[in-house]
């Protein structure tokens, strides 16, 4: 039996023994644990990303949905706000009145008529085969339906009428109203005597700078498209406020004959800006530009434009 000292060295106890613990295959179990980790925080980044985009696109979503364009009209202190199409309407009713040489009053009296009668509103429908801003019937003669549902058209035969009533600058408006409409409920037109009158101050150049409308932004049209709108817009001009605009490009430049003119101009492509995708109007050392917030209800200090010239700009060209 051997003694202690000749036992032999097991090879788990020797401190030279050849057989050691397994290496490590290239670090694998090491390094996979910090990709995994490196991995996890790019996905986590990813989605923190994502969330944040859709969070934003449903605000903006939700903003729109919300917003509601309008426009705000002020004279000797009083201001009333309408839609955009109000706007317009109301502003082709004025204009129809300046190129025509008729007084302020004549504007008053029939803006105050259409809000009564079609809250300043081109209807299709109305009492029996009342039609148009003035709900006029082609049985009592004033002209076929699809004549009356011509802004311009309706506008222009309601002046017609209104200048052969007497005294028409100086009565009450419910009486000269009701003598041109012949309403079943006269007294209500002088219910929207003073918003007629502050439109027709506003939209006739009495007012300067009286309007603005916050209305969305919009995309800048191409060079053929900027053309062709500018195009329209100064025929536009030309047949509503017989005023002529000069074309050049995206941009229209409008010489009037004195500084009331001019406001009246510029005013009137504020209340069309909608329609038109207009996003600048200058005028007199002032400037509108549109936008969603309360900076388009206002005109800014500024400008090239001096006091009987309008420069119209259309869409969002930079400049």
């Amino acid at each position: 039996m051997p003694t202690p000292d000749e036992r032999p060295v097991l090879a788990e106890e020797g401190a030279g023994s050849r057989h050691t613990r397994p290496r490590s295959m290239g670090g694998i179990g090491e390094r996979h644990p910090r990709r995994r980790r490196w991995v996890g925080r790019v996905v986590v980044l990813l989605v923190l990303v994502i969330v944040a985009v859709s969070g934003y696109q449903a605000y903006l979503a939700v903003r729109r949905s919300l917003f509601s364009a309008s426009c705000t009209v002020t004279a000797s202190g009083t201001s009333f706000t309408f839609t955009p199409e109000q706007t317009a309407n109301a502003a082709l009713i004025a204009a129809l009145s300046v190129k025509r040489g008729l007084p302020a009053r004549a504007a008053t009296i029939a803006l105050a008529t259409a809000l009564q009668e079609s809250k300043l509103l081109n209807l299709t429908y109305g009492d029996r085969d009342s039609v148009g801003l003035f709900q006029q019937r082609p049985s009592q003669g004033w002209g076929t339906k699809a004549q009356i549902l011509d802004p311009a058209y309706s506008t222009n035969k309601f002046y017609d009428a209104l200048i052969k009533v007497k005294d028409y600058q100086t009565g009450e408006i419910t009486k000269v109203a009701q003598a041109v409409q012949r309403s079943g409920f006269p007294e209500a037109y002088a219910d929207h005597e003073q918003q007629g009158r502050v439109l027709a101050s506003t939209l006739t150049g009495q007012s300067p700078a009286g309007l603005g409308c916050q209305v969305e932004p919009v995309a800048r049209p191409a060079n053929g498209a900027a053309a062709a709108t500018g195009a329209s817009i100064a025929a536009d001009l030309a047949a509503q406020l017989d005023s002529t605009a000069t074309v050049e490009g995206g941009q229209l430049t409008v010489a009037a004959p004195d500084a009331v003119r001019a406001w009246a101009a510029a005013q009137w492509a504020v209340a069309r800006a909608q329609a038109y995708g207009i996003d600048r109007v200058q005028v007199a050392g002032r400037t509108w530009d549109r936008a969603e917030d309360a900076s388009a209800l206002t005109w800014g200090q500024g400008g090239s434009a001096g006091a009987t010239t309008v420069v119209i700009r259309i869409g969002t060209a930079t400049g």
